[in-house]
């Protein structure tokens, strides 16, 4: 039998057993979300890799000597689960997991690791990168946009652990927020691409954050930005999608952005001049398919299908029309990407736990 077959069925049995009462997700209301069981399996993944300093994929740039040494000398708290901004969804995807399912087996893990890793002093070196000219494109805006997401959910946690961790987070979520509100104005045109750097996806986080915490600062130029660059869109070509390594949906995340950013009687009238095909019947919108998912890029389509259904759940509970069709579109996405989270590969193993339970905690 096939190796890689092999390692998908060893995966599957243990992060998806057949047993009824170890359902890791069910259905409610139409739409699929995550069970107590599902969130201890899921766990296991990014507490797996968030000390684990290799393989590890840098993008810092070596403007001196200085950084040539390990990552965990200069990223502290981010330096696991093979690149910066997958620890740092990872940790956001803990955090959220215990604030939905306290009792956690895992809890006791949890909140040992969050503990080391987001120290005030590690979290001071970190900061040191982003203060860098050299460094100022470095994770724009993915991870910007994540380690926005991660302080908010420690924020919102009421719990003495949450309430220091975010203390402790709280001056590299300040030194992103001045990055944001200092390169957006810059910006001529948006960046739309279906990898990292998706404006879309990166004023979305954002502007839950800006949302969260009363920043008018960083939602008012948010909101223009997504005015200036997305207002006037139409007739997405949703069709051209995916790209060969796509994980966002350039069409389905500036969707999912404008509903944050527009009156509802205005986003329904938007949403029907840029994307008519989801509300006619037309949509031909077919789930990814990875043919080796040991190959970093490939491997992306899997994230792509998880991250088209939040933004489809998002569109649905936003707009008048179609719902049930888009939820059912949402739901086929989801079902054919939760199969394969636990891979068997690092290539996957290590972020795509966020993006499923981004995809059935957060709608």
């Amino acid at each position: 039998m096939n190796r890689k077959f092999l390692m998908f069925l060893c995966a599957f049995f243990y992060f998806f057993p057949l047993s009824a009462q170890e359902k890791l997700y069910e259905e409610q209301h139409g739409k699929y979300v995550l069970t107590p069981a599902g969130a201890s399996h899921l766990a296991k993944l990014p507490l797996k890799c968030m000390q684990q300093e290799f393989p590890y994929k840098t993008s810092v740039t070596f403007s001196d000597s200085s950084l040539i040494t390990k990552p965990k000398a200069y990223h502290p708290a981010f330096y696991g689960c093979f690149d910066w901004h997958s620890s740092v969804h990872g940790h956001w995807m803990l955090v959220r997991l215990l604030k939905l399912y306290p009792g956690l087996p895992e809890a006791p893990e949890i909140r040992s690791k969050l503990t080391a890793n987001l120290s005030a002093e590690n979290i001071a070196k970190e900061v040191k990168i982003f203060e860098e000219d050299a460094q100022k494109g470095f994770e724009r805006t993915y991870g910007w946009a994540w380690l926005l997401e991660l302080q908010r959910e420690l924020l919102t946690w009421n719990d003495p652990l949450g309430k220091q961790l975010s203390t402790n987070l709280a001056p590299l979520a300040k030194q992103l927020v001045r990055l944001y509100i200092n390169y957006l104005p810059k910006m001529n045109y948006p960046v739309r691409v279906g990898e990292h750097s998706n404006l879309a996806f990166g004023l979305t986080l954002a502007h839950d954050y800006a949302k969260q915490t009363d920043n008018d600062s960083l939602l008012n130029i948010i909101n223009e930005t997504a005015i200036r660059f997305y207002k006037n869109d139409s007739a997405c070509p949703i069709t051209w999608e995916p790209g060969g390594s796509d994980f966002l949906s350039p069409c389905l995340e500036e969707a999912d952005l404008m509903w944050r950013i527009l009156p509802t009687k205005v986003y329904q009238q938007w949403i029907e001049k840029f994307l008519p095909s989801l509300f006619t019947g037309e949509v031909t919108l077919q789930p990814g398919t990875v043919s080796d998912r040991t190959d970093g890029k490939l491997v992306h389509l899997d994230g792509l299908n998880l991250s088209r259904a939040w933004c489809l759940y998002g569109i649905a509970h936003h707009t008048k029309e179609n719902k049930a069709f888009l939820i059912k579109l949402a739901n086929e996405h989801l079902l054919a990407a939760l199969p394969h989270v636990a891979s068997g590969d690092y290539m996957g193993e290590h972020w795509l736990a966020s993006f499923a339970v981004y995809a059935l905690t957060m709608q």
